[in-house]
């Protein structure tokens, strides 16, 4: 890279030739590489570097590495007590990857601001693709045989790299979230990657932390490489997430 211009990845280019991430711009923030593609090979070698691909329909495939870069780590979700009494009368239970393709589908969907989304055809078949390989996963929230809620995400090694959640019902993507937090305390996980940060986010306990330890943290965390299936093959309730 050099002054303001990014690397462009060719077809022919190998998987792993992302330029460094401290090459990223400052404005936009994060914006790495444009080009490529979202193939499995790709996207496996960018998210363990710190990568994703973000983009909108009409615009070239983006990959993006902001700094700082917004997770949660064990411990740090924050739940109110108002949160805690909803929780333990909610009737609703969680399963995992049962309808990986309707989540990704509502993530995709009009957003209550009247926004578009970021997740057009080509990303979703990138994903769902990967979730057949056994890489992406849905975290699911379901009431009264509905699916109200969930989100959807990379899990490589220890490191769940979330991409996109949605909620229907009060409360439900929030649930998620407490699932995936209650694995991280189970040291399932070392580490859950929110990508960018919102005030959501933040108020649930997010926080924002260097790329460059974010980067340290993937490089002990995706070692080895490996797809998670340690998911439990029973729905889950809500009540019993809640910590002690």
């Amino acid at each position: 890279m050099s002054g303001n211009r990014i690397v462009w990845l060719g077809p022919d280019d190998p998987p792993d030739a992302f330029p460094p991430v401290e090459d990223a711009l400052g404005e936009p923030s994060g914006l790495l590489a444009a080009g490529g593609d979202l193939s499995t090979g790709r996207l496996l070698a960018a998210y363990p570097r710190g990568i994703f691909p973000w983009y909108d329909s009409g615009q070239p495939l983006l990959w993006w590495s902001p700094d700082p870069r917004c997770v949660f780590k064990q411990g740090c979700l924050h739940l109110s007590r108002r949160l805690r009494r909803y929780l333990r009368q909610s009737s609703a239970e969680v399963r995992f990857n049962t309808s990986f393709g309707d989540v990704i589908l509502a993530c995709a969907g009009p957003r209550r601001s009247g926004q578009g989304t970021w997740i057009t055809p080509d990303m979703s078949a990138a994903y769902e693709r990967l979730h057949r390989e056994g890489w992406a996963h849905s975290v699911e929230i379901w009431q009264d045989g509905s699916l109200v809620g969930g989100l959807y995400g990379l899990v490589i090694g220890r490191a769940f790299f979330g991409e996109s959640m949605f909620s229907d019902d009060a409360n439900a993507s929030k649930i998620a979230l407490l699932t995936l937090s209650r694995m991280m305390d189970a040291d399932e996980f070392g580490i859950l990657d929110c990508q960018v940060p919102s005030s959501h986010l933040l108020n649930l306990g997010a926080t924002l932390i260097p790329r460059r330890e974010f980067v340290g943290i993937l490089k002990q965390l995706c070692e080895p490489a490996t797809p998670f299936e340690n998911w439990p093959s029973a729905p889950m309730s809500i009540p019993e997430l809640l910590p002690e």
